[in-house]
């Protein structure tokens, strides 16, 4: 499940990015890249949070 979930932020990473630079070359619209940026920023908060691993603190003891 972490392999997958890392690949899933990699990948929605990518979909941020990527179309930035491609709009920059005149390659893609700004309307694309609009929707490619928004699905790739959720994708990102989904999938990130899972892998990271990070567990809350609760009267100063950490949960699972």
């Amino acid at each position: 499940m972490r392999t997958a979930t890392q690949i899933i932020s990699l990948i929605s990473f990518c979909a941020v990015s990527l179309p930035c630079w491609l709009f920059l070359a005149g390659r893609l619209d700004l309307e694309t890249v609009q929707w490619l940026a928004c699905l790739g920023t959720i994708g990102w908060f989904v999938a990130t949070p899972i892998w990271m691993g990070r567990s809350a603190i609760v009267d100063g003891e950490p949960t699972i």
